[in-house]
């Protein structure tokens, strides 16, 4: 769906001074432009395509200019038709805006927040909102506060095993297809499509809605993934990690993330298996590594009865 300045003005809780008309009008860009040396006259590098924002300090120095030379610059952004104009909270809105929002077509809205506020919350809202996204089969879930996405073919019992998790108080953020999109360098969110939203499906029982039977708390609307865990069928013969000392990892965008393979086998507790997952991964960004911690002691111990033994040597 795309990103319209309706939607802005109701997210972020926008007044509308002006342009009732131009809130139909569609956001492609998530920087923004806060208009300093186009208000100086030099309008090389501005995009129409930006919402612009005003705040105390352009308004400061739009009372160092002339009434006219400050209409003229006014105008030439209006003419340009950026999506909308925001104003802080602490800026007055003259006359002049609303007339140029009217005869240029442009919404004419004010924030609750100061300037630095409003900028770094439209900025995470854009970009949240108008990132590049991919769509992976899977479910996402958030374990004990990492989260997690489960991967692997269909049937393989993703959807069984986020309902056990949930079902342990664990949350649900998407069952079937997870939308990832990469915040900043490292971090990817993922949610869930709207329609799909608080809804598991599982085979021979249908569509389950996790809110309704688990309550409010079972749910959540994104999640920072952690721990990719596929599960596939067990293959004989195939080399499974024992001990886990090297780390696989897969990478959306730019960023990898950590990756684990579960085999799966009649009689294994699938959900306790992904849960351990989790939690081992949660103690290695902690900075416990169990599997190096043990392949340490081991090594001491062995060392310790090296040298055991070339004293006792040596005593003989």
């Amino acid at each position: 769906m795309p990103l319209t300045v309706t939607l802005l003005v109701r997210d972020l809780e926008l007044d509308v001074l002006h342009g009732e008309q131009a809130l139909k009008r569609t956001i492609k860009n998530e920087m923004l432009s806060r208009p300093g040396v186009e208000l100086a006259g030099f309008f090389d590098f501005f995009e129409p395509e930006r919402i612009v924002l005003i705040g105390s300090k352009e308004k400061a120095f739009m009372k160092l200019m002339d009434e006219k030379t400050c209409h003229e610059r006014l105008e030439k952004i209006f003419s340009l038709q950026p999506p909308c104009v925001i104003f802080s909270i602490n800026v007055h809105v003259d006359d002049v805006y609303i007339k140029l929002g009217q005869t240029y077509n442009v919404a004419i809205l004010k924030s609750k927040m100061r300037t630095t506020a409003v900028s770094s919350q439209l900025y995470a809202y854009l970009h949240s909102k108008l990132a590049p996204r991919i769509s992976v089969h899977g479910v996402l879930l958030d374990i004990h506060g990492m989260g997690t996405l489960i991967t692997g073919k269909s049937g393989i019992g993703k959807s069984e095993t986020a309902l056990e998790l949930v079902k342990r108080g664990h949350l649900l953020i998407s069952d079937d297809r997870v939308d990832i999109f990469e915040q900043a360098h490292g971090v990817l969110v993922g949610h869930a499509p709207k329609l799909l939203e608080r809804y598991i499906e599982v085979r021979g029982i249908g569509i389950v809605d996790v809110v309704s039977m688990f309550g409010a708390g079972a749910y959540r609307e994104s999640k920072k993934i952690r721990l990719v865990v596929e599960l596939e069928q067990w293959q004989k013969g195939k080399q499974y990690d024992r001990l886990g000392i090297e780390t696989e990892t897969v990478k959306y965008f730019s960023t990898e993330i950590a990756k684990i393979t579960i085999p799966i086998l009649p009689g294994r507790n699938v959900a306790t298996l992904v849960e351990s997952a989790a939690m081992n991964q949660k103690l290695k960004y902690l900075g416990y590594h169990a599997a190096l911690t043990l392949t340490e002691e081991v090594a001491k111990k062995a060392s310790r009865i090296r040298k055991e033994d070339d004293e006792h040597d040596e005593d003989l």
